[in-house]
């Protein structure tokens, strides 16, 4: 048995990393942190015409049928470029839209429909937020949203841990350190749902899961800048990347990083082929994406030395991105909690 990608999936690779690489230099990048509407439309709107954002759908469903193990490849191009996309949200809500036998997942696909996605109900809450729902209506307030410009609709958590798909809402930016991506505040004011749907728990592990994948691509980047600023540096008449020490450095950094990229790939795999454990894998792999992630992010700049905390570089943006992650869609250890719970080893 072969336990590699397929012809298929490295042609996705490719296809993927050559339109960022393109698309979203690190000048475009400042631009997009710096508010730059364009520039954020153009990356978006080039991935979706590329395809991605049905990918994970099943062919009957008007998408690629590539699974999530695709969508993660998708992700963690994008994390390698820090380039924004509504790629995470359409991905997590065409997967239960799809599962729940929903007619608005066929939309996704053909770009019709397009959804943003708020579940911090199901991770984490803050005084004075949450939502919940009476007699079909939603009312109240849902944190660090990830919505896309101009969605059709939003697939929200209440309070109790359902999911429901939302057309109307109030959105407020929030800035975090994370400037290459947009995050917001909904509100809802007596709102109507239009569907209510299954599968929360599925849902969170997929956004998890995705954001594990982000976190590897940030990662492996700040891993491959390291590597290439070790070359060419020179200290006392020497590259810097002679020294033992940045040796050791370098190569802590790949040890940790590989092993996590093969976790990745094997829940992915897990949620595509209905594995019993899949859930555990997926919050198992984001719980240690979010800690060999900041491993890598502090190691990396270390090698840079000072340059590695100035903005010439830029390595700061995926040092944030990486940062952001640990805690979007809960902290390391609510992951590992949900895990705990899926294995039956505590009690929800």
């Amino acid at each position: 048995m072969e336990f590699a990608l397929s012809e298929d999936q490295r042609l996705l690779q490719d296809s993927i990393t050559g339109f960022l690489k393109d698309t979203v230099p690190l000048d475009v990048v400042r631009r997009i942190a710096d508010g730059d509407a364009e520039a954020t439309k153009a990356a978006e709107q080039g991935l979706a015409d590329m395809g991605t954002l049905g990918l994970n759908l099943p062919e009957s469903e008007g998408g690629y049928g590539m699974g999530l193990l695709g969508a993660c490849l998708v992700q963690e191009a994008l994390g390698h470029y820090v380039a924004p996309s509504a790629f995470l949200a359409a991905a997590v809500a065409g997967d239960v839209l799809a599962r729940s036998g929903s007619n608005l997942a066929m939309g996704i696909a053909s770009g019709v429909e397009s959804f943003g996605l708020a579940l911090t109900e199901l991770s984490s809450r803050r005084d004075g937020a949450g939502v919940k729902v009476d007699n079909g209506k939603l009312t109240g307030r849902s944190l660090l949203a990830m919505v896309p410009d101009g969605p059709n609709h939003v697939v929200v958590a209440d309070e109790t841990g359902h999911l429901h798909v939302v057309k109307d809402w109030a959105a407020t930016p929030m800035r975090t350190i994370d400037r290459t991506r947009t995050f917001v505040e909904l509100s809802f004011d007596q709102v109507s749902v239009v569907e209510t749907m299954p599968d929360a728990a599925r849902a969170l592990a997929i956004a998890r899961l995705l954001v594990a994948a982000d976190t590897l691509g940030a990662a492996q980047a700040m891993l491959d800048k390291a590597v290439e600023y070790a070359k060419e540096r020179r200290q006392f008449g020497r590259v810097i990347g002679s020294f033992q020490a940045v040796k050791h450095l370098c190569a802590e950094m790949a040890a940790k990083l590989e092993p996590a990229r093969a976790l990745v790939w094997h829940a992915a795999y897990a949620m595509d082929t209905g594995d019993p454990e899949a859930l555990v894998m997926a919050n198992l792999a984001r719980a240690h994406l979010a800690e060999v992630g900041t491993f890598v992010a502090k190691t990396a700049t270390e090698v840079h030395g000072g340059m590695g905390f100035t903005d010439l570089l830029g390595l700061h943006y995926w040092f944030k991105r990486i940062g952001v992650n640990r805690q979007l869609f809960g902290s390391p250890e609510q992951a590992r909690q949900a895990a705990a719970v899926a294995q039956g080893f505590v009690e929800a």
